[in-house]
C-alpha cells in the first residue's frame, strides 16, 4: 500500500523551520565574523564572550552538516534522486568548510590558552587569523545555502509522512543543546525569522520557561562583543 502523501502545508511548515535553523547559523556566522573584525579594530571585546560563542557556532555549523548528512539529505535522495544528486558537495568544498572551521577552533584556543596561564598572546595574528577564518566561514555557508534553498523549497513539501518525522528529528537534533540563549537571541534579533516560533515551540521545556533571563544574557552578550 502506498504511503499517504503529507498535506502540503506540513512540508512548508518543515521548510519554515529549516530556513529559521538556516537563519539562527547565518546570523551566528555574523556575530562571529562580525566580532573579529571590531576586536581588530580596536573594539573592547569580551574575549572570554568570543571564545565561547565561537565554540557555539562551530558546533552549530558541524551539527547541522551531519544532521543533513546522515539523515536528511538520504531520505530526500531516496525520494528525488536525480534532482539531489546536483546538490552533492564536490569534496573540495567540504574541505573548505572544515578547514575554516578549525581555524577558528586553533584561534580561540590559543585565545583560552592564554587566558587561563596569564600569558601575552600575539594578538595582531590572532586577529588576522580570526578575522579571515570567519569571513572565509561566513561566505562559504552564504554560498552553499543559496544553492541549497531553492531545491529545499521545491521538493520538502512535497515529501512523505514517514520523512517528515524524520527529517524534523533530524533537524531538532541539529540545533545545539548549548548556547541556549544564542539560538533564541539570534531567532529574534535583529527582528523574528520566519518559522521561528515553530522552532521555538519544539525547544525543551526548560529553554521555553527561561526566556525572558535568556534574551538578558543575549543581550549583555551582544555588549561583550561589541555588537549592540
Amino acid at each position: 500500500m502506498c504511503a499517504m502523501q503529507v498535506p502540503a502545508k506540513e512540508g512548508t511548515r518543515l521548510f519554515e523551520e529549516l530556513c529559521a535553523v538556516h537563519g539562527v547559523m547565518t546570523r551566528g556566522a555574523q556575530l562571529v565574523a562580525g566580532s573579529f573584525t571590531r576586536l581588530a579594530g580596536g573594539a573592547a571585546v569580551d574575549t572570554k564572550t568570543l571564545v565561547t560563542t565561537v565554540q557555539w557556532f562551530v558546533d552549530f555549523v558541524r551539527r547541522l552538516h551531519r544532521g543533513k548528512d546522515e539523515l536528511f539529505w538520504p531520505a530526500l535522495r531516496e525520494r528525488f534522486p536525480e534532482r539531489v544528486r546536483r546538490l552533492d558537495r564536490p569534496a573540495e568544498d567540504a574541505d573548505a568548510l572544515a578547514e575554516a572551521l578549525d581555524e577558528l577552533e586553533s584561534v580561540i584556543a590559543r585565545i583560552a590558552e592564554e587566558r587561563r596561564v596569564g600569558g601575552s598572546l600575539s594578538w595582531g595574528h590572532a586577529m588576522r587569523e580570526g578575522t579571515l577564518a570567519s569571513h572565509r566561514a561566513q561566505d562559504l555557508l552564504a554560498a552553499r545555502l543559496g544553492v541549497e534553498e531553492p531545491l529545499l523549497r521545491a521538493l520538502v513539501p512535497v515529501i512523505l509522512d514517514e520523512d517528515v518525522v524524520r527529517l524534523r528529528e533530524a533537524l531538532a537534533d541539529a540545533v545545539p543543546h548549548g548556547g541556549p540563549h544564542l539560538v533564541l537571541g539570534l531567532l529574534e534579533h535583529p527582528e523574528p525569522l520566519a518559522g521561528g516560533d515553530r522552532l521555538y515551540a519544539g525547544l525543551p521545556p526548560s529553554v521555553r520557561w527561561t526566556r525572558g533571563m535568556l534574551a538578558g544574557r543575549f543581550r549583555r552578550t551582544l555588549r561583550a562583543l561589541a555588537a549592540d
